[in-house]
């Protein structure tokens, strides 16, 4: 049996059917002189509510190999192997932390994955690798499906405001081609662990449009996931955008981002996660707008 490991940047709803099966180590983010784990100490729903009126913009920080090593130890006690996908390594220490766990309890048994994603990016690839393990494929199978699926998905954001992005220091404006706060609603792209900016809006209506837009030039999806930072507003518009696109309705997912990602890109950001078709000659099927 192979059990499937990863962060909680995946952002896989705690509904999903496959959840309950995967293991996740929780990351961290620190509020004041509290350090929370995400998911467990502090709701996402806390956290967005109290974001705007915190005096100082919250940190994040990776769980150290311990929090790797007990998740093992308790994964092992019923599977042979473990596949582990953590989030891009290049922005957070969180697969250097697995690592270190792997190679200190099992390096034989458990294997890694840099997914060079985060958010539904990582959590399509963790699913995938799920369905292959229940499925019975053997580890190499397994690895297989989630390499498919990361080099074919692409996650897209619309941000509220740069403020966040800026004040994090994870990534550089000027890397991104922007030079100033007023009035820009930036659209990003993450891929292999890089953020790149892709256009920049003036107005909120404006950059929901692009981003449907860019959904579509995609061409057939496979899956689609919006995430939002509590801007349920925009995920309405989103959806009403791409009203004439349908997937089977277990393809679609809606989830709010995770607290360590909501530190990074702030209130009110809106993003999606797709999955290409591995047929070109497909057409894209309608998205629900539930």
């Amino acid at each position: 049996m192979i059990a499937i490991v990863t962060d909680s940047t995946c952002d896989i709803p705690a509904d999903h059917p496959g959840r309950a099966d995967i293991h996740v180590v929780p990351a961290l983010v620190t509020i004041g002189q509290q350090t929370l784990r995400d998911e467990l100490d502090i709701s996402r729903d806390t956290f967005y509510n109290m974001l705007p009126t915190l005096p100082a913009i919250p940190t994040t920080s990776s769980p150290g190999p311990a929090a790797f090593l007990s998740t093992y130890e308790r994964a092992l006690r019923t599977a042979d192997e473990l596949v582990v996908v953590i989030m891009a390594s290049q922005l957070s220490g969180l697969y250097n932390a697995a690592r270190l766990a792997a190679e200190e309890l099992a390096p034989e048994r458990i294997h890694l994955v840099d997914s060079g994603q985060l958010s539904m990016g990582l959590g399509w690839a963790v699913l995938a690798g799920l369905e292959a393990a229940r499925a019975g494929e053997p580890v190499e199978g397994v690895i297989h499906s989630i390499r498919d699926t990361l080099s074919r998905v692409r996650v897209v954001a619309v941000l509220n405001s740069i403020e966040f992005l800026a004040r994090s220091g994870r990534v550089s404006l000027l890397a991104l081609g922007i030079s100033n706060l007023l009035s820009i609603k930036p659209i990003v792209e993450l891929r292999n662990g890089q953020v790149k900016s892709i256009a920049r809006v003036r107005t909120w209506s404006r950059a929901l449009g692009t981003l449907a837009d860019i959904v579509r030039e995609f061409g057939p999806l496979e899956r689609l996931a919006i995430m939002h930072s509590n801007r349920l507003d925009g995920v309405a518009g989103l959806q009403e955008r791409l009203g004439d696109l349908t997937l089977p309705a277990e393809h679609i997912v809606t989830t709010a981002a995770t607290t360590v990602i909501g530190v990074h890109v702030g209130p009110g950001a809106v993003g999606v996660a797709a999955v290409l078709s591995k047929s070109g000659s497909k057409q894209p099927a309608a998205l629900s707008a539930g």
